[in-house]
C-alpha cells in the first residue's frame, strides 16, 4: 500500500491493486482446440476458467 502511496506522489496516478500477468506454457493441442470450443460456445471468458482452476487447486478443491 505504502508503494502505492509512492507511486501516486511521484506519477499523480495510483497503480491497481490487482495486476494479470502473461503467461506461457505448453498443452496438448487436441485439449486446447476443444477447450476453446467449449468456451467460445458457453460465452466463457478461457483466462477466467484457467484462473479459477488454478485457484481452486490451489485450495484444494
Amino acid at each position: 500500500m505504502l508503494n502505492a502511496l509512492e507511486e501516486y506522489d511521484r506519477t499523480g496516478k495510483l497503480r491497481k491493486i490487482t495486476y494479470k500477468t502473461r503467461v506461457n506454457f505448453t498443452v496438448d493441442e487436441d485439449t486446447f482446440n476443444k477447450f476453446r470450443s467449449y468456451c467460445r460456445k458457453n460465452s466463457l471468458n478461457m483466462s477466467a476458467k484457467i484462473e479459477s482452476f488454478m485457484k481452486g487447486e490451489i485450495k484444494g478443491k
